[in-house]
């Protein structure tokens, strides 16, 4: 029987867009939903794009019945944790808010299956350092607060309904596209790896490293970084995972190591061929010390087996869409 149709919201970011390039290409039916304020529509290489809300509950629930969607995606949010501390409730609104009318609308009209982007920010500081998914969930940031929050609508529903969810909570996600089509293209990003790529090509002036006297062995911050193909292609096994019947779960999306803030830089500047300008400078607010990913069930409950865990691979990836997008300024 062929599959019904599949909404995206925010399929026209970084992560989203990667995963619509990659479900088209499986030969899915796709809708993007997103309203371009940090995403970009020449990014959504395929599907449809409906520019809009997904707090807009009416035009959700026109989607979802015309185009005979049962599998949702939902990527829309925003996700700068300084700016979640800085304004808590732009992110109450949208990350979470907009979340509750979204799934109302999943409700009413019957769909199926719900793949969330969560974020490995739900649990703050863990004990070890490393968190798996039965961790403690104690988020220090209105970022990883809104996004739990999320999840517990989801939990909650997924209890009282025929809805089932897949959870992903993201690492820290890097790289783009190897063929180079699309790519993270955020503007004033805070990832480091997407940052340390813009000073190398010049489309901004230094890299700041923000804190130097964590409990780490070289002072700077640790996290575990995961290749944004890989992720997406972690988001195609759940929505197989739970076309076959598979039960709601939340998975972590990792690779199981980290790297410290010093070891990033240093191999960004062995894949540029040239030394960065670095400056330190005080923590900021709502960073962990180390944040990394216990990775193990996402491989056994998915099946998923990542291809590009080379964080020089990960830079040369992220370095090589800078330079196209500063060719094309």
């Amino acid at each position: 029987m062929k599959n019904k149709g599949i909404l995206v919201t925010g399929g026209a970011g970084y992560i989203g867009s990667h995963v619509v390039r990659q479900l088209v290409e499986t030969g899915e039916r796709v809708t993007v939903l997103d309203n371009l304020s940090t995403g970009f529509r020449e990014a959504v290489l395929g599907g449809e794009l409906v520019v809009g809300e997904t707090g807009d509950r009416a035009l959700v629930e026109r989607l979802l019945r015309e185009r005979e969607i049962d599998s949702v995606l939902h990527f829309a949010a925003h996700t700068v944790v300084p700016e979640s501390v800085q304004n808590p409730l732009k992110y109450y609104g949208n990350n979470t808010c907009s979340s509750r009318s979204l799934l109302e609308a999943c409700a009413a009209a019957g769909v199926r299956h719900f793949i969330f982007s969560s974020t490995a920010a739900v649990y703050g500081i863990p004990d070890g350092d490393r968190a798996a998914e039965d961790s403690p969930t104690a988020p220090i940031n209105p970022y990883g607060t809104s996004k739990l929050m999320t999840e517990w609508m989801l939990r909650d529903l997924s209890a009282a309904t025929a809805l089932r969810h897949v959870t992903l909570r993201y690492f820290n996600v890097a790289g783009s596209d190897p063929g180079g089509r699309i790519g993270q293209s955020t503007r004033n990003a805070t990832l480091l790896i997407k940052v340390a790529c813009e000073a190398a090509t010049g489309a901004r002036e230094e890299v700041v490293i923000f804190g130097t006297d964590y409990p780490t062995p070289d002072g700077t911050g640790i996290r575990d970084y995961i290749h944004v193909e890989d992720l997406a292609a972690a988001h195609l096994k759940a929505l197989d995972y739970l076309r076959a019947g598979g039960a709601s779960t939340t998975l972590n999306c990792g690779y199981g190591h980290g790297y410290s803030v010093r070891e990033v830089l240093e191999t960004v500047q062995r894949v540029h061929g040239r030394p960065l300008r670095i400056r330190e400078a005080p923590r900021r607010p709502g960073d962990p010390p180390a944040l990394v990913a216990a990775a193990d069930r996402v491989r056994e409950v998915l099946g998923w087996r990542p291809q590009y865990d080379d964080l020089a691979f990960i830079a040369r990836t992220s370095l090589e869409w800078e330079r196209k997008l500063r060719a094309a300024r």
